[in-house]
């Protein structure tokens, strides 16, 4: 087919050629006769009577040999020669013409033009569809993109259960929100008790973090707006995790998703499960810093080695600019000598990194989820919202530095 497509490009150009060099014989032809008719013509032997030439005529005569009538031809005229006036006259003489060049030259010629003009033809459209070596060694430079401002991302993580992660996620994204900061909460957590807690059914919600998660949907189509933006949980969510296992990438799902919103917020907060799974993996991978709720009790602070060690993999080979913004001690009852000296254990071994914080045990903390709300709503004048309104104070000032 390429073969025949071939010889359907070449019959026409062939045809233009031939065309072209028979309109240059007639100019040529052309451009000599005028030249040629001002040439002298030769002089007749015998002028004729008159201008007008003398016609063939036929008569009988007879022959001496026989003397029958034989029919005998006169002699014509000779060619007529110029008039007296100065009006030129076209020579009957044929133009000089070219000596023909043989045929199989001529269609050799042919063919070679035919087949440039198809190369040509070929290399312009090779120009239009497809690139060419300097396409690849002068690449156009990208437009620099004016610099955007980018929500910082806050996860809260421990893998031990029941240390306040829900209580602190919402309470400090709402005290940072009555601080005139624009905050987006994230429920992570299968249990969906961040998404209760804004007074919102898991079991209701079609669509939720397991589909921005495992079906790539854009994040804003699940937020749901409450005292604070709040992108939404199931329990659809406790199958994430092997839903993503075959997905190339899966450690970065929610850093892509979040891309679509980072310029809308200054916070991004983060309420993880109590697990190091793909799901924490996802939230330490998209953060900028990680707070740790820490119950001051002995069980909840042997978690912390296996946390750090977890946080050290991912600053390796996910994401190096995480860090630990600091350790919040929760459930707090300084009545306890146990407390105390958990307190004086996290001092002792992390320093500067424990918040000044205490998070300290009230029974407005339970009771505020009952009524979807925080607990800086339900009793905006209570102790316990003032203990996470000097955490956000302590967060906006780099707190535990």
């Amino acid at each position: 087919m390429r073969q025949e497509n071939g010889w359907f490009m070449r019959i026409p150009g062939q045809m233009r050629i031939l065309s072209r060099r028979k309109d240059a014989r007639a100019k040529h032809a052309s451009d000599h006769d005028p030249v040629e008719a001002e040439s002298p013509a030769p002089e007749p032997a015998v002028e004729p009577s008159s201008g007008t030439p003398a016609a063939r005529v036929t008569e009988p005569v007879a022959t001496p040999e026989t003397g029958a009538p034989a029919v005998a031809s006169k002699p014509a005229p000779p060619a007529p020669v110029e008039s007296s006036a100065p009006a030129l006259v076209e020579s009957s003489a044929p133009a000089p013409v070219e000596p023909a060049a043989p045929v199989e030259d001529e269609l050799a010629k042919v063919e070679e033009e035919a087949a440039a003009e198809e190369t040509e033809i070929r290399l312009k459209a090779a120009d239009l569809l497809g690139p060419d070596r300097r396409d690849f060694s002068s690449p156009a430079k990208a437009e620099v993109e004016a610099p955007t401002d980018l929500a910082e991302v806050i996860s809260f993580a421990n893998q031990k259960g029941g240390v306040a992660k829900t209580t602190s996620t919402l309470n400090l994204a709402v005290a940072l929100s009555e601080l005139g900061h624009r905050v987006l909460c994230i429920d992570l957590d299968p249990q969906g008790n961040l998404t209760m807690s804004q007074g919102i059914d898991p079991d209701k919600v079609d669509r939720s973090m397991y589909h921005v998660l495992v079906e790539d949907l854009p994040i804003s189509e699940i937020i749901a707006h409450r005292e604070i933006d709040i992108a939404v949980a199931s329990l659809d969510l406790a199958g994430a995790e092997i839903a993503m296992s075959t997905k190339i990438g899966r450690e970065r799902s929610l850093e892509k998703a979040l891309r679509e919103v980072h310029s809308e917020y200054d916070y991004i907060c983060i309420d993880t499960p109590p697990s190091l799974g793909l799901l924490t993996i996802n939230a330490l991978t998209a953060s900028s810093k990680v707070i740790i709720p820490v119950q001051c009790e002995y069980l909840s602070m042997r978690g912390l080695v296996q946390l750090q060690n977890t946080l050290k993999m991912i600053q390796e080979n996910l994401n190096p600019d995480v860090r630990i913004e600091g350790i919040l001690p929760t459930m707090f009852d300084s009545r306890t000598l146990h407390a105390r000296e958990a307190v004086s254990i996290l001092e002792e071994n992390f320093g500067d990194l424990v918040f000044k914080s205490r998070i300290r045990k009230a029974v407005k903390f339970a009771e505020a989820p009952v009524r979807g709300a925080s607990v800086l709503k339900y009793d905006p004048e209570s102790r316990a919202a003032s203990y996470y309104r000097d955490l956000a104070e302590e967060v906006l000032s780099d707190g535990s530095s």
